[in-house]
């Protein structure tokens, strides 16, 4: 039996003396995209990173493909907030899509020719092959979000741990990302995205969790992703939406696998 890409046993995390995630237990599917939802300080970002380790714990465990992180971190994607990134590092697109060979070449030496060729095909997945040698200072917000894209993308991972990666972007660059995270999924790998826009889970995502401090409702859209779990979700803070935005779209479940 295949075990899942991401299973979240318990995880409890405060900051100071908030606390902020609750005996949050969820498991990811095998293979799909699937977004985590609620509303501001659900604890939606901090879910991601206390999973990779990233936040320190109070309780809880993260299993990833049965196994902890360092057993198969290989395996493993992030693409961070582009608030946390130093966009005024000196480096270009095609340095920092490299780093994503690195786990892979090894450290501290030089990246061979054949893993820089493997960097800039993923800057071309994501359509940013003629922009390898520009600064990343120098790009478009979309563009830095391409960017490390292809970062996550060159590792070659099973599971890609996405924080919000649509904040901020043009319309171009999100319908971009989208054709890359459905490629993925068609090819057997999972995707978990912290989501804030309501009216594209449906129509992105197949597999949804609901999350507000702790998991309130967690399974396929068509069932989860429902006006009653989201009136929970939001405890009354719900956005005005049109029903029929809540209904998964025909097109985006042929597309993914199941």
């Amino acid at each position: 039996m295949t075990p899942p890409a991401l299973e979240l046993r318990g995880l409890s995390v405060a900051y100071r003396e908030a606390v902020v995630l609750r005996r949050a237990s969820w498991t990811a599917p095998v293979h799909g995209l699937a977004a985590i939802v609620g509303p501001n300080g659900a604890g939606k970002s901090t879910m991601l990173k206390a999973a990779l380790g990233l936040v320190p714990l109070l309780a809880g465990e993260a299993r990833f493909f049965g196994q902890p992180l360092a057993a198969v971190r290989r395996r493993v994607g992030y693409l961070p907030q582009r608030a946390s990134v130093d966009w005024d590092f000196p480096a270009t697109a095609l340095q920092v899509a490299a780093m994503g060979r690195y786990p892979r070449a090894g450290w501290f030496r030089p990246l061979p020719r054949a893993e820089r060729e493997h960097a800039r095909a993923a800057l071309a997945e994501v359509g940013l092959a003629d922009l390898a040698d520009r600064q990343i200072g120098q790009l478009s917000g979309g563009q830095q979000q391409r960017v490390f894209l292809a970062r996550a993308l060159a590792l070659e991972a099973e599971l890609y741990l996405m924080d919000e990666p649509f904040a901020g972007v043009d319309a171009a660059t999100e319908r971009a990302i989208v054709e890359v995270l459905r490629r993925l999924a068609r090819q057997g790998r999972t995707v978990v995205a912290v989501h804030h826009d309501l009216a594209t889970v449906a129509e992105y995502f197949n597999h949804v969790c609901l999350l507000n401090g702790e998991v309130v409702a967690a399974g396929p859209v068509a069932t989860t992703f429902t006006p009653e779990h989201l009136a929970r979700a939001y405890g009354g803070r719900l956005p005005l939406l049109d029903r029929q935005v809540l209904q998964p779209r025909p097109v985006l479940q042929a597309a993914v696998p199941a």
